[in-house]
């Protein structure tokens, strides 16, 4: 079939939108939107509803970054988790990756991503001056810098290690259990989970 040749304009604009999302062609996306025709209208509606509601009502918990329902997200509300560790990552990806684990009973702060000069994030682009601040201001007992194996992690991880060392709070990182260049959400969970039992200080891992 050819895939630029479609019958309708509204069938041609559905199958544009869904093509626009991560990893899918054109080809998979006009199997989505041929599925969706073939549920009832109500059906339809209510998944269109479910992604506006998101986009609309989804927040970032104001302590850590997490996605949340709410201001402050079921992690950090959680009065058995550790408040005095925080595990550095780069996205929601990656706290889902490792509470999965079940190895880790701190918190979190979410970076929204990491230091990539060729893609034009900087610094000034990340959550860094609120980990800082929760540096210089909070009684920290430890902050893990759990970031993906890449160059642009190790990165990221350098930087904050230079910014966060003057505020004498321990600083450690995941143990390359992690092979080099590995992304830390496609990394299986007891090897994810050993490097985060087996962590170093950071320094050590110049």
């Amino acid at each position: 079939m050819n895939y630029d040749n479609f019958p309708s304009k509204l069938l041609e604009n559905a199958v544009s939108e869904f093509s626009k999302l991560p990893g899918i062609g054109r080809k998979t996306a006009l199997r989505l939107v041929l599925h969706l025709l073939n549920q009832s209208k109500d059906e339809v509606r209510k998944f269109g509803n479910t992604i506006i509601q998101l986009r609309e009502e989804v927040k970032h918990c104001k302590s850590c970054f997490n996605i949340s329902d709410t201001d402050i997200c079921d992690i950090c509300a959680n009065p058995k988790r550790d408040k005095s560790t925080i595990c550095v990552v780069e996205s929601i990806r990656d706290v889902m990756s490792i509470e999965r684990t079940q190895q880790y009973n701190g918190i979190y702060h979410v970076l929204g991503g990491i230091i990539s000069p060729m893609d034009g994030i900087g610094p000034s682009d990340l959550r860094i001056q609120p980990l800082i601040e929760k540096a210089e201001h909070e009684d920290l007992a430890e902050i893990i810098l759990a970031l993906s194996t890449t160059m642009e992690g190790d990165t990221t991880n350098f930087y904050l290690y230079k910014k966060l060392k003057p505020h004498d709070v321990p600083i450690t990182t995941i143990a390359r259990g992690i092979s080099i260049g590995d992304e830390l959400e496609y990394t299986d969970e007891i090897t994810l989970g050993r490097s985060l039992l087996n962590r170093m200080p950071f320094d050590k891992s110049l």
